[in-house]
């Protein structure tokens, strides 16, 4: 796991779901290709269906000039499969911070090791606005907004957490552990 992440935020609200993350109709697109190329294919359509009050996620190009997500509560509410953490790790986001996260969401992020799911002290989408260049440093569970000269805090991962992330994943947790 990457411990500093510096760069843009992309600033969301409350309860985004996984259908606005990555919308359920582009899943066909993968019955008939290696799944070494989800995150390729999966990008292009990242956070498609998010509400129109907010900024495109991607540029005219598909790309995402973004590397950290800043969101308001229950992020990755919705259903449990992992093509939202896929879709937003092929993008380039490192790291989506939240007050809280959908269960389900938080224990695909840790399992796969998309990207660390960090848990902030207090909803900083409120206070945090896109396009601020944030610093991220895990190990002393601080957010820095750069731009602003703010500094936050987040909540530790628990050991198992933390120990799954480092290792790049449960099956390689599980490995090491052979």
């Amino acid at each position: 796991m990457k411990d500093v992440i510096v760069g843009e935020s992309y600033v969301v609200g409350d309860h985004i779901n996984t259908d606005a993350i990555i919308p359920g109709r582009y899943l066909g697109k993968l019955a008939s290709v290696p799944v070494e190329m989800y995150p390729e294919i999966l990008r292009k359509y990242a956070m498609e269906d998010l509400d129109p009050k907010y900024p495109p996620f991607l540029d005219k190009e598909k790309r995402c000039p973004y590397k950290i997500i800043v969101a308001g509560r229950n992020f990755g509410c919705g259903s449990s499969r992992e093509h939202a953490q896929i879709a937003l790790k092929g993008a380039g986001i490192e790291v989506v911070v939240a007050p809280s996260f959908a269960r389900i969401f938080y224990r695909n992020c840790i399992n796969g090791a998309w990207f660390p799911p960090t848990e902030s002290e207090e909803d900083l989408s409120k206070q945090i606005a896109t396009g601020d260049e944030l610093k991220i440093i895990i190990s002393e569970r601080k957010i820095v907004n750069v731009t602003k000269g703010e500094e936050h805090s987040s909540k530790p991962f628990d050991l198992l957490a933390k120990n799954i992330l480092d290792a790049g994943g449960l099956t390689q947790y599980n490995l090491r552990r052979i």
